[in-house]
């Protein structure tokens, strides 16, 4: 299970432009096509490129498992078709007024946790395309629980200054172990500066050796 450091578009915050889940790898136009296939041998999925409602912020403004990929209103047509024809998922666009939808849901394949102004619609239809039970939560006391935290099938890694209690219910809900970390030379928002997946990771070239083994031995890269 390979573990990589690198940058897209020249930043090592790759969590801002990048979704991945176990079968697929979302990066945005302007990645090379050898960058892409180092990502894709990595992380084991199928690489496609595209941006998301013209903007390349895709971590930002999507989230997705092995059932689903949801997007924002902002997604364009022939955007949708480009991720659609590279995935089996169910990839769908959620009508929600905020479009930062990977800041706002923590999720993998075992369950989801979502910023908790989100509308109960919204709440439920995001729950109908990843395939898993949705509830609300916060890391911090803050909303944006997608920003602060990376997770895979095998584990989460969040910012070191969660509660007990919001740590307790992410491990409940996902199913999997919750440890605390930094990347890319002590950022604790962990979601800016990798992407992973049970297979692999990608983090940001800034990222130090100490934190780089919490990553492997919390996602269980070895």
């Amino acid at each position: 299970m390979p573990l990589i450091a690198s940058d897209v578009v020249g930043s090592p915050y790759i969590g801002l432009y990048c979704v991945c889940t176990e079968k697929i790898g979302v990066f945005p136009i302007g990645v090379t096509s050898k960058k892409m296939k180092r990502f894709a041998e990595a992380l084991g999925v199928e690489v496609c490129s595209t941006d998301i409602g013209r903007c390349r912020l895709l971590g930002v403004l999507a989230a997705g498992n092995s059932n689903g990929i949801v997007l924002p209103h902002s997604a364009e047509q022939n955007e949708i078709q480009a991720i659609r024809s590279h995935s089996d998922a169910n990839v769908q666009v959620i009508s929600e007024k905020r479009n930062a939808l990977g800041n706002m849901i923590l999720v993998n394949d075992n369950g989801a946790i979502v910023d908790p102004r989100l509308p109960r619609k919204t709440i439920e239809a995001v729950s109908d395309v990843l395939g898993v039970e949705v509830v609300t939560g916060e890391i911090l006391g803050l909303p944006c629980i997608g920003a602060f935290a990376a997770t895979t099938n095998k584990g989460v890694l969040v910012h070191p200054l969660i509660r007990e209690d919001e740590k307790r219910k992410i491990q409940e809900v996902l199913k999997v172990p919750v440890e605390v970390g930094t990347v890319n030379g002590g950022i604790p928002y962990m979601k800016v500066g990798l992407v992973a997946n049970s297979k692999g990771a990608v983090v940001g070239s800034s990222t130090t050796g100490p934190e780089l083994m919490a990553i492997t031995r919390t996602l269980g890269i070895w």
